[in-house]
């Protein structure tokens, strides 16, 4: 069954979030797509993956790569697996595939501060439990872990 996590920012940037919880999949072994909704945003993550901690290396690649299967993971705009990844994750309001329930989890990350992000979590939410998905929601706490609530 798919698990869809859901990760509530509140006073956060995906640049933050996204590398760490990159660096657990890659530290489990899975390969991952992450889909934003523009060229322009994918790109940006793009470079942000190389530089944003010194001592860190995210294995990487754009969905305009020829070889995409062979790298852990893809940043994409559009639906597919490029790399057979079993995690996706979206953000910038990217929208739930409609394969999603052939990822092992998919990870949901949106803008709580942002009123219509806040409302397309909400319909997808909905969209996971009514397809019987496996949902989960998380916020960070105050010292920035983050805490599954109910």
């Amino acid at each position: 069954m798919t698990e869809v996590l859901f990760y509530h920012l509140q006073d956060m940037r995906v640049e933050n979030v996204l590398p760490p919880l990159l660096e657990k999949s890659m530290e489990r072994g899975w390969r991952v797509v992450v889909q934003s909704t523009s060229e322009e945003r994918a790109e940006a993550l793009d470079a942000h993956l190389w530089t944003y901690r010194e001592d860190s290396f995210l294995p990487h690649a754009s969905w305009r790569v020829t070889d995409a299967e062979d790298h852990p993971i893809i940043l994409a705009v559009e639906d597919g697996n490029p790399n057979r990844a079993n995690v996706r994750f979206l953000v910038d309001n990217a929208p739930l595939p409609a394969d999603s329930e052939l990822y092992d989890r998919v990870v949901l990350i949106f803008n709580g501060d942002d009123t219509d992000a806040l409302a397309a979590a909400r319909r997808s939410w909905s969209d996971c439990k009514a397809r019987g998905f496996d949902v989960t929601y998380w916020q960070a706490d105050e010292r920035g872990r983050w805490q599954r609530r109910d």
